[in-house]
């Protein structure tokens, strides 16, 4: 590449870079001094030290605000599988093609709606006045309602129905680019319609199921209101720590290094799909 070229090259991704490094490096850097800083009484300590790291080492609410919101992520990823590979397999396969983009449109028309009304709207569906317990009521199967709202059982449904559908979609798009006659030529050597899917189909498919599972933990462990709302706050996920940290005890360093721990969680998480997509392009 010549040196102009090479020049123009900078100045088109200038902007991009410059963007980057205003909305993403600077405040990074700025989240990273802060969670040096420590909290002492009302007033926060300018002076640099690992306090807020080590709290978060040994502090047992820590531990379990972790703990409960990697459960709680991990029940999420695996349902929304279960359900999502199903439901792309038959779309993929099944539905003719020219009608799989008006399913598709279908099934996510409903994520259109407002994060908030949905989640709020899941609470009215759980109550002990909603929607499943008076049906259940009046089919006699029930005496009393049961607890769903303001559970993990009901952050867990609310989070599959929020993102299923990611999952779906990458799982469909990597169907949809297996080659059909892959499928074909492994029936035609005697492979059974099982052993067809264990063996072709499922493993060209993994990238789709990799990406779509690696979008749910990311958008599930960062996710506030959803908790707080259906949850309704009874048991705290690591989110909903950061937050109390913030909004009510002022502890913005402690925040800042809670938000560094989940940011290394997710870079965790990444690189280890990341391997396994290239691992699978290797092979």
């Amino acid at each position: 590449m010549s040196a102009s070229r090479r020049q123009q090259g900078w100045v088109l991704a200038a902007p991009a870079l410059l963007a980057t490094a205003v909305l993403f490096l600077v405040p990074m850097v700025l989240v990273l001094l802060t969670s040096l800083y420590r909290r002492e009484g009302k007033v926060t300590v300018t002076e640099f030290s690992l306090a807020n790291y080590e709290r978060i080492w040994s502090d047992a609410t820590i531990h379990a605000a972790l703990l409960n919101s990697l459960e709680v992520v991990a029940i999420t990823v695996v349902i929304s599988l279960l359900i999502a590979f199903p439901f792309a397999y038959v779309i993929a396969t099944v539905v003719p093609a020219r009608w799989q983009g008006v399913v598709l449109l279908l099934a996510v028309l409903p994520f259109w709606t407002s994060y908030v009304v949905r989640s709020y709207s899941w609470l009215l569906v759980l109550a002990k006045n909603g929607v499943v317990n008076q049906t259940l009521l009046a089919t006699g199967l029930l005496t009393d309602p049961l607890q769903l709202a303001n559970t993990r059982l009901a952050t867990v449904i609310a989070f599959v129905h929020f993102f299923v559908m990611v999952c779906a979609l990458t799982i469909y798009a990597s169907l949809r680019q297996i080659p059909p006659n892959l499928p074909l030529a492994a029936r035609d050597l005697g492979a059974s319609g099982w052993t067809t899917f264990w063996r072709v189909i499922l493993p060209l498919s993994l990238p789709g199921v990799i990406v779509g599972a690696f979008l749910t933990f990311v958008l599930a462990i960062g996710d506030f209101i959803t908790p707080q709302i259906v949850g309704g706050g009874t048991e705290i996920l690591l989110p909903q720590l950061i937050m109390l940290q913030v909004s009510r005890l002022g502890d913005l360093p402690l925040a800042a290094a809670l938000s560094l721990l989940l940011l290394v969680i997710v870079a965790a998480v990444y690189a280890l799909a990341a391997r396994h997509l290239t691992l699978g392009v290797r092979r």
